[in-house]
């Protein structure tokens, strides 16, 4: 969460997996993927497309 707050205040606009990936040392973007949507799950970011690059954080 961390890590897509900070993107947003540095590009103004949330990242993509893949960058998402690089900034945590995941190489897999199905990992990537994976842990944003247990996140979603949670309530924690919401998205308002099917692309994860919209995503918000809620919390």
């Amino acid at each position: 969460m961390a890590v897509i707050g900070d993107w947003i205040i540095e590009h103004g606009e949330a990242p993509t997996v893949r960058e998402i990936g690089a900034r945590v040392g995941l190489a897999s973007t199905g990992s990537v993927a994976y842990q944003l949507g247990r996140l979603e799950a949670r309530g924690l970011i919401s998205r308002t497309g099917h692309r994860w690059r919209s995503c918000r954080l809620c919390a």
